[in-house]
């Protein structure tokens, strides 16, 4: 009876692992999205402080051309 006991515990304990294996393995999958996304608003957001460095640098060098 200790024996079944025992392996109706593990039988629970692995239940319980098969559900948070595959509430783990949905969450890595919004993660990798969220990674994208994540990725996306940086290049985004290098892409506008690049353009807005390069129109303070053309500004800069027109005002000093103008002297």
């Amino acid at each position: 009876t200790h024996l079944h006991s025992q392996l109706a515990q593990l039988s629970a304990n692995l239940s319980d692992t098969e559900n948070l294996v595959r509430m783990t393995s949905v969450q890595a999958e919004s993660m990798r999205g969220l990674g994208a996304w994540h990725g996306g608003m940086f290049m985004a957001a290098s892409k506008v402080l690049g353009e807005e460095a390069i129109n303070r640098d053309a500004a800069a060098q027109a005002k000093g051309g103008q002297r």
